[in-house]
Formats: structure tokens, C-alpha cells, sequence
């Protein structure tokens, strides 16, 4: 096969399984009581239309038509002599489909009740059961084998126990939860997960069918602190209604993509449907969550960046404080105050420069311009922040992201930076399309982060990514973006360490308002130690928390502030009330940060400023 060893590929980004083959067969016109893991050998022609019908909308996991080709299963429609031969047709017909387009998953499911914790010999019945299949889908090639909506965790163990007799693949081992968070049996899922997942052979834990996508990401919050294995989640398209007589689910393509991204934003690596779901369930998945798995960084993006010889080493790098004041601030250890302004819709800027004006007539150190926020489309940012150092005596920090620009125009507006007079950068990887106003637009990511900083690093050197001397080195101060609160927190402190091993000489948080989760995290990245800026967001009323919240990625708000924001009953005792927790906020971790980036709340520059304590209350 062309592709990467399955777990490597997991290791390097997000999976996408298929969803459910009953419910298409189902559509197909299959009657519920024939036995669908024989269509393998019957009907192959229709299961391979829906293995194709997965493949065209972006499946990379495919699981064989063998949920239930056991001898005790089979045995109920007078086929368990039958085992391996429909074991075999089912892994054949999903790799003859997927070509070196996707991997292939042996699908094995429970034997069903009453089979196990019978006693000895039933036990080792069962095991042979499990075992026989398992070679027989082992033999015919598939790359993994797929344990899924087991409700008794002993039963689990035990199929567990046959494969290592047969095989040396890894296994996906998934558990059926109820809406209470317990296996089918009532033990909690993070004990039963617990157990599974110390077993060797078990490269990936996680949870499939019985409920949908929202009590699921409950029951993933549960388990991800019991293990430190990749997980899988693959719920239903929510719970099933009689409707005229038929079994539906109601669970749409889009509500499912935006639990989906919910699940990676908790660390899942392998994400698919099950009972109900279809094709265009999936593809909305993979669309939804390709772009922020993208976003995140990927490790092959630093390959793009050619190595220079011997002789092509570069120059010295010009030093920090000598590049702008901000980077002598930083340099000397003197606190850098920074406002954030975002670039208008239109092309007008009279109003922006004004707050300008004004950020600067209260010794405001830097005016940050963000790049195409929550990926909205504005003026760029380049020509807005050098219009900010033309309107007055105050620098600006241009935000760079890797979202729309290939390596080459990346390149290309770093040299632009440092011929038109602008000196500092904040690199960031950028939201995806599907989080703003254009969803449907086309993500680049050619670099995350990680690789830009390299590359700016190697400019600042003299050297372009082939490793071509320039005229001059830049000499750009870099900044990257940092997550004291990332829901994977251990991969946001090894991408941090990343960035500065890269090349970066700051960095801006995003808004922080729990004190204790900042600290936690400038303990965890002391080893790497640049200055951090903290970034601060002055609510203006309480449903502006809430939105923080609920609705802005990356950003967690304690209950307690939102509770003391729910006191705010006017606009007027709105802004006072999220101008003093700011500035709370910035006096119990002053000693512990470089500075401050201020945010203007939709644009009230003069909100920003009091948080400072630059103006009075009174006065926003």
C-alpha cells in the first residue's frame, strides 16, 4: 500500500473514518432482517458502492462489511461455516475500492448477549469466535483491526486477548456509551476506557454509537484525562425517532461537522459517524475539520524549507534592540503596551488612525493589526499598519497568517514588511474559512507557525527559503501567538517550545482571564524563556462574556467572572464593570508578563485605554 503505516499517519494529523454501512445498505433497499455481512459475497457490487460513496467525500478509514461476521452471529441465518470467507470478501472489497486512497479497518463487533462471563468454556468459545475472524480479516490485509460498540468491557478484554493470538496489527478498540456517561453496563466510561486502553496492542480508545454527537463529546471530556492515547469518535446522527413507522435519525450534516470540530478541539484523532450517518454527514465533517487540523500546523510544512550549504550560512542577525523599540523594551525587560485595532471592512481609515492618534497621545507603546480575524475579510493589514506609522510616532505589530498565502506569497510579504519601514510581526496559523464569513473559500496553510518563524528567522539572516543570499538581511522583531488555556495543552506547550526553538523572540497571548491556567502555563515553558505578552479583553457587558465564552475559539472564562458580569444590568455599568476586572487582571500578573496587547472592544479604543489605567472610567 502507498499510504504511511496507519498510526503514523494518526500521529501526524486528524483521520476521517467512514459512517454507518447499515443505513446505506438500508437506503439501498436491503431488508433489515437479511444479513448484511453476507452481502459481501451476494451483493458485493452494492457494498463496494457505498465503501465509493465514503472515498469520493474524503474517508481515509474504511471499515470492512463485517460488524457482525462472527460464528455466533452468523450462525442465526445458517451461515457460521461461512466466517472466513465472508470476513475475506468484506476486507477485499474495501481495498480493492480504496486502492491507496485509504486504510482498511477489519470491522469486529460483540458476539452479542449471552456469550460471555458464562463460565470457562463459553468464555473460550468466545474467544475462538474472536479469534477466527480476526485472522480472517488479518489474512486478507487489512491494516487495523476495529473493535466497535462493545457495551461490556470484559467482552472487549477478551476480543482483545484473541487478536493478540493472531495478529500483530494495531487495534482501535471503541466502547458504546449511554447519555449518562456509562458503558451499556453501567460501569463509568472512563473506568471501562481505563482498562482498555492499558492493554499494548491498543493504539486508539474512544467511543461509537448509541447516542449523538453531544452527550459523546461529555463522555470524551471523561476519558481524555485517563489516557494518553490518540482517541477515536464516531457517534450517531443523534438518537433515532419512529417516524411513519421507520426509524430516523434527525442529527443534520452540518450539526454533526460542528460537534466534529468540537471533538478535535478535545484531541481527537480519528473522527467518523455511525448508525445513520452518511456520505454527506462526512464530507461536512471532513470540510469542517481538514481546515482546523490544518490550521493547527503540520510537521511536513518544515520540509518545504531547503537547508543552505556551507556557503550560504547567512549573516549575524541584527540584535533585538536594535530592531524596533518595541524589541528593545522586550530586550531591556521593560513592559510593552500594545492596543489592537482591526482593519476596516471598506477602505476608508480615517477612523482607525484617529485611535491612533489618540493611543499614541497616552504613550501607547504599539498598535496591533490583526490579519483577517476569525477569518473575516478586511483591508490588509500591511497597508493598514503602515498607515498607522505614517498617522504617528507609535509602531505597529502586523499579525501575519498563514491561511491564505503560499509559501512564496508568504515570503514575498515579509520582504514587502521590511522594505516599506514596518518591524514587527506576530506569526499565527490563522483560523479556517469554516469559522467565518466565508466558509467555502480555500485554505492554504503551506506553513503553520512553526515554519513561518523559520523562514522569517532565516530572512532576518539573509537567506530566503532556497537558501538564496539576500542584499540585506531583515531585521523583523518575531512574535508568535500562545494558548495558556488550549484544551490539548500538552501539544500547545510543544508547539510553543517549537516556535522559540524555530526562532521566535516574543510572544502575545490570546485574551486571558484565568490567572491561575496563565501562570501554569509560563511555569510549563520556562525552559524556553522569551518575553510573553498577555493579551487582555475588557468585556463590555454580559452577554459580550458569554460570547467570549461560548463562541470564541481558544478562550476559556471562568464562571466566577461571568457571574460578576450577569451583575452589569446597563451598558454603562457593562463596560465599567469589564474595565475593572481587566484591570485586576493586569495588576495580579504584571510581575509575570512583558506587557499587555489590549483589545478595543468593537473598536472603542477609549475602553482599551482605561484598562491601562490611561484614562479614567469616567471617560469611555
Amino acid at each position: 500500500m502507498g499510504r504511511p503505516d496507519f498510526i503514523e499517519g494518526l500521529c501526524r494529523r486528524v483521520v476521517f473514518a467512514d459512517g454507518a454501512m447499515g443505513t446505506m445498505l438500508f437506503q439501498h433497499g436491503v431488508f433489515l432482517n437479511t444479513c448484511f455481512d453476507e452481502l459481501n459475497l451476494t451483493n458485493p457490487k452494492l457494498v463496494a458502492r457505498v465503501h465509493e460513496g465514503y472515498l469520493r467525500v474524503g474517508s481515509e478509514l474504511l471499515e470492512t462489511n463485517t460488524f457482525g461476521a462472527n460464528a455466533f452471529k452468523l450462525a442465526r441465518y445458517g451461515l457460521a461455516d461461512k466466517v472466513e470467507a465472508i470476513n475475506a470478501a468484506g476486507a477485499r472489497l474495501a481495498r480493492d475500492c480504496a486502492g491507496d486512497d485509504a486504510w482498511i479497518a477489519g470491522a469486529v463487533g460483540p458476539l452479542g448477549p449471552g456469550h460471555i462471563g458464562l463460565g470457562t468454556d463459553a468464555d473460550e468459545a468466545a474467544r475462538q469466535a474472536f479469534a477466527a475472524q480476526i485472522h480472517a480479516l488479518t489474512e486478507a490485509g487489512v491494516d487495523v483491526v476495529l473493535f466497535e460498540t462493545f457495551g461490556n468491557p470484559a467482552e472487549l478484554q477478551l476480543a482483545i486477548e484473541a487478536a493478540r493470538t493472531v495478529t500483530s496489527l494495531p487495534l482501535i478498540a471503541q466502547m458504546a456509551v449511554n447519555e449518562d456517561h456509562q458503558t451499556l453496563l453501567g460501569m463509568p466510561i472512563e473506568e471501562a476506557i481505563a482498562r482498555i486502553a492499558a492493554e499494548p496492542q491498543v493504539a486508539v480508545v474512544g467511543l461509537n454509537c448509541s447516542v449523538g454527537p453531544s452527550p459523546m463529546l461529555e463522555s470524551l471530556q471523561r476519558i481524555r484525562p485517563v489516557t494518553d492515547k490518540p482517541l477515536s469518535a464516531q457517534p450517531n446522527a443523534g438518537l433515532p425517532r419512529e417516524v411513519e413507522g421507520r426509524r430516523m435519525y434527525m442529527s443534520t450534516p452540518e450539526y454533526m461537522a460542528e460537534y466534529a470540530k468540537r471533538f478535535f478541539e478535545h484531541g481527537v484523532r480519528l473522527i467518523g459517524g455511525c448508525c445513520g450517518t452518511t456520505p454527506e454527514h462526512i464530507r461536512q465533517i471532513v470540510k469542517a475539520v481538514s481546515a482546523m487540523d490544518k490550521a493547527m500546523g503540520r510537521p511536513a510544512a518544515e520540509a518545504t524549507i531547503v537547508q543552505p550549504s556551507a556557503e550560504a550560512q547567512g549573516v549575524e542577525p541584527i540584535p533585538l534592540p536594535q530592531k524596533s523599540r518595541v524589541g528593545a523594551k522586550l530586550a531591556t525587560g521593560q513592559p510593552v503596551c500594545s492596543i489592537e485595532l482591526v482593519p476596516p471592512r471598506g477602505v476608508r481609515l480615517d477612523a482607525i488612525l484617529e485611535k491612533v492618534r489618540l493611543c499614541a497621545a497616552h504613550g501607547i507603546d504599539a498598535v496591533n493589526i490583526p490579519d483577517g480575524p476569525r477569518a473575516t475579510s478586511r483591508l490588509s493589514p500591511m497597508v493598514t499598519a503602515v498607515q498607522v506609522q505614517q498617522a504617528a510616532d507609535i509602531e505597529a505589530i502586523l499579525h501575519v497568517c498563514c491561511r491564505d498565502k503560499n509559501l512564496i506569497g508568504l515570503q514575498s510579504d515579509m520582504l514587502g514588511v521590511h522594505a516599506m519601514g514596518l518591524r514587527n510581526v506576530l506569526l499565527i496559523t490563522g483560523d479556517p474559512p469554516k469559522l467565518g464569513e466565508y466558509p467555502d473559500a480555500t485554505a492554504v496553510f503551506d506553513l503553520d507557525a512553526i515554519a513561518l518563524t523559520r523562514v522569517v528567522s532565516r530572512l532576518n539572516r539573509g537567506l530566503d527559503v532556497a537558501g538564496n543570499a539576500l542584499d540585506e538581511p531583515l531585521a523583523l522583531t518575531i512574535g508568535v501567538g500562545a494558548n495558556p488555556v488550549a484544551s490539548d495543552r500538552p501539544r500547545e506547550i510543544d508547539r510553543f517550545r517549537r516556535k522559540v526553538e524555530a526562532g521566535a523572540e516574543y510572544a502575545i497571548t490570546q485574551p486571558v482571564f484565568d490567572v491561575r491556567m496563565l501562570f501554569d502555563f509560563l511555569d510549563a515553558v520556562a525552559d524556553h524563556p522569551i518575553p510573553v505578552i498577555a493579551g487582555i479583553w475588557p468585556f463590555t457587558s454580559y452577554k459580550n462574556a458569554e460570547f467570549m465564552a461560548n463562541e470564541v475559539p481558544g478562550v476559556v472564562v471562568p464562571p466566577a467572572l461571568l457571574d460578576r458580569m450577569s451583575a452589569a444590568k446597563t451598558r454603562e455599568q457593562g463596560r465599567a464593570l469589564g474595565v475593572t476586572i481587566a484591570r485586576e487582571m493586569i495588576e495580579q500578573i504584571a510581575d509575570r508578563v512583558a506587557g499587555f496587547a489590549i483589545s478595543a472592544p468593537f473598536g472603542n479604543v477609549r475602553i482599551a485605554l482605561a484598562a491601562l489605567g490611561r484614562l479614567a472610567i469616567e471617560a469611555i
